[in-house]
């Protein structure tokens, strides 16, 4: 198969354009300043080709003729490409999440080719409780501006001409069988900050529970999803846990090394930020507080659908799993060693 990974440096879009190249597809790499297509465990991706493109410009940023001969050569395009910061203008989530969505669907329209978009589970809102894969999306009450141009992408290419499938990530952490990523982006910055004690303080509320979902299993799902693309049409499919952690679970997991700070839950009803320590509040704001939403509802994602398509049963997440990955951010040196690891080596 002939398949246009948009979003390919990125952490997903390397790995799986790894994984559609081993398994022999004709892997075209959509990069816009980072040349690099990296799997997971750093090496590069053997892809066929890499085009340079921008999906915040008219027709992606491509030359006319590298965009003709996409147009007569694509099978499939994969759009894994996104703005995923919380912290950014509307305009600039429009200009790539939802208007680079009508570019790609454009392209893929010219090609007679299918699209299988990356999405996100919390296009749910701020919705808990049980939560399934053909539940209509909410227009409004999305905790962050990622989320709700995430949504509005997905009813595009809902309403759009062209064959579809749409993958639904939830919070994407490392690998299950080693605990390994490539880039600690997204909520490890805000995890970082919590472990090492310069943010102690979370807002929770009672029940709420975070989806992590290993990157391998999310990669293993979106291949199969590529592969079984006809199955798939029309479908959207939840990349979820095999079961969330709960808060309490998450905070316990990081007071268990020794070095470092179990974060005290308050109270998210009554939780002041403007009452933290002047570097903490800081610290809150620009970081860990954009994740904060997520410490405060209970989302019970099913995913029938995706594990009858694809065969998949999704690992188990748990105290144990938490702790191994906390064990390569520390042995990546993303998070700070033991004292006496320190001073012996």
């Amino acid at each position: 198969m002939r398949i246009l990974v948009t979003g390919a440096a990125g952490l997903i879009g390397g790995e799986v354009s790894a994984r559609l190249a081993a398994a022999g597809h004709h892997v075209t790499a959509l990069v816009r300043s980072n040349p690099d297509v990296l799997a997971n465990d750093g090496t590069q991706a053997s892809v066929a080709e890499m085009v340079a493109g921008n999906l915040a410009q008219e027709d992606m940023g491509l030359e006319p003729a590298t965009l003709d001969r996409l147009a007569r050569e694509l099978d499939l395009i994969l759009h894994c490409a996104a703005l995923t910061r919380f912290d950014l203008e509307k305009d600039a989530y429009r200009a790539t999440n939802i208007d680079g969505t009508a570019r790609v669907l454009d392209l893929a329209r010219r090609a007679g080719a299918g699209v299988l978009h990356v999405s996100t589970a919390y296009v749910c809102g701020e919705r808990s409780g049980p939560i399934g894969e053909d539940d209509p999306l909410p227009t409004e009450g999305f905790t962050n501006g990622y989320e709700a141009s995430k949504a509005e992408a997905e009813a595009l290419v809902r309403a759009s001409s062209v064959p579809f499938a749409i993958a639904r990530p939830s919070i994407v952490v490392g690998d299950s069988r080693t605990g390994a990523i490539r880039q600690f982006d997204t909520i490890y910055a805000a995890f970082k900050l919590i472990a090492e004690g310069r943010v102690r303080h979370m807002p929770v509320s009672a029940g709420a529970t975070l989806d992590f979902v290993p990157l391998d299993h999310v990669s293993a799902g979106i291949v199969a999803l590529v592969e079984q693309f006809e199955a798939a049409r029309g479908g959207a499919y939840h990349l979820v846990s095999g079961g969330p952690v709960s808060v309490e679970d998450f905070a316990a997991a990081i007071g268990s090394f020794a070095h470092f700070h179990e974060p005290v839950l308050a109270d998210a009803a009554t939780f002041d930020p403007s009452g933290l320590p002047a570097m903490e509040r800081r610290l809150y704001k620009r970081v860990a507080g954009l994740y904060a939403a997520y410490f405060q509802r209970d989302p019970r994602f099913d995913d029938t659908k995706m594990r009858a398509v694809t065969g998949l049963e999704p690992p188990t997440m748990d105290v144990a799993m938490l702790r191994k990955l906390i064990r390569y951010c520390v042995d990546a040196g993303f998070l700070r060693q033991p004292e006496h690891q320190r001073t012996s080596g």
